[in-house]
């Protein structure tokens, strides 16, 4: 019973740090019979904003699953050792390679261009891991057809280590596995980067050459504390043509180029660059403007990776959970070009 207590209780997560009161060592003791169960939550400081509110989550997920029983969920405040930081106990050691695809802005087709590249990465024979850190909107379970995957824990070494759903062969860990469509647009800033903290510490990465992780739109606190947790090798960043896309493409050269982040930009890809019709294969129609990316990488001196043009089956792909370079020769022949260039710039760099 006492097994079954903690397991509820690993769904009541600690909104500042992150982890679930059982993991995180908050849960000092259980008791619990048939007809009363008591809990005591110890928090390391006293007058925790958060006390509260977890003992009332804490009361109700066990009053629901024990309805017979009295609960009682006691607070201790003080007295515990302080809780361990989670980059000394890592399991990102495995990890050659980690590449950031960012966007300057939101609705520029980041997410897909990051799914088909971990796609084409995979297919061009290297071992590869997707982190959806996109935390008000996390695509890629969606677009890999793994939307029901719920993430079990594994103890190695003294850690829970959260397990990855695996499609396509490439490892895939989503903030979006541990929350519900509608709640992610309600986080703060903290509960954001905490969460982040533990699924990029905490996942059981296996042996990568590469680590792909797309990044939330724009430039802010979540990214600067993303690249604070993880040596990133190079960053990829994602525009389409026109001039207010284009403009912010910029903003993430400078973001990543700052002397405080330095990290160095492998390429501007331009996506949906063009249309070309299915009964008019020869034919480009540049509906967004042209060239607009390509332009400001050659002004910043920035490699252009490459244009990818609208095609139904990339869409098609996203809705269906097969990203087009699995299944379409055009799509993985125009992302495995971009992605052998990646590969060469990342390499390039060290």
């Amino acid at each position: 019973m006492k097994e079954q207590i903690l397991g509820l209780l690993r769904s009541v997560v600690h909104p500042e740090i992150g982890q679930d009161i059982v993991t995180s060592g908050l849960v000092e003791q259980v008791a619990a019979s048939e007809a009363a169960i008591t809990v005591s939550v110890r928090f390391p400081k006293s007058r925790d904003p958060f006390a509260v509110k977890i003992k009332n989550q804490a009361e109700a997920i066990l009053k629901e699953h024990f309805p017979e029983a009295k609960v009682l969920v006691m607070i201790k405040e003080g007295g515990q050792k302080k809780l361990p930081d989670l980059k000394e106990k890592t399991t990102t050691g495995d990890i050659t390679k980690v590449i950031a695809v960012a966007s300057g802005k939101g609705g520029v087709g980041k997410s897909t261009v990051a799914a088909n590249l971990a796609v084409a990465l995979k297919n061009m024979g290297f071992r590869v891991g997707l982190l959806d850190a996109d935390i008000y909107g996390p695509s890629q379970p969606k677009m890999f057809g793994v939307e029901d995957y719920i993430p079990d824990a594994e103890e190695v070494d003294g850690m829970d280590q959260i397990v990855p759903a695996v499609a396509e062969e490439i490892e895939i860990m989503s903030i979006g596995f541990f929350i519900r469509p509608t709640d992610a647009l309600l986080w703060r800033g903290a509960m954001a980067v905490n969460a982040l903290k533990q699924m990029i510490h905490q996942t059981k990465w296996g042996p990568l050459d590469f680590l792909v992780c797309d990044l939330p739109p724009g430039t802010g606190d979540i990214h600067l504390s993303i690249i604070g947790e993880m040596k990133i090798s190079a960053a990829v960043i994602v525009s389409t043509p026109q001039q207010v896309a284009v403009a912010d493409v910029v903003r993430g050269v400078e973001m990543f180029r700052n002397e405080q982040v330095h990290i160095p930009v492998a390429g501007v890809i331009e996506n949906m660059a063009y249309f070309t019709p299915e009964e008019l294969p020869d034919n480009k129609y540049y509906i967004f403007g042209k060239g607009g990316a390509r332009k400001v990488a050659e002004e910043y001196d920035v490699p252009f990776l490459g244009e990818i043009p609208i095609v139904q089956s990339i869409m098609e792909g996203g809705d269906t959970g097969r990203p087009g370079s699995t299944f379409d020769e055009r799509v993985e022949e125009v992302y495995r070009e971009i992605a052998d260039k990646i590969v060469g710039n990342v390499m390039k760099n060290g």
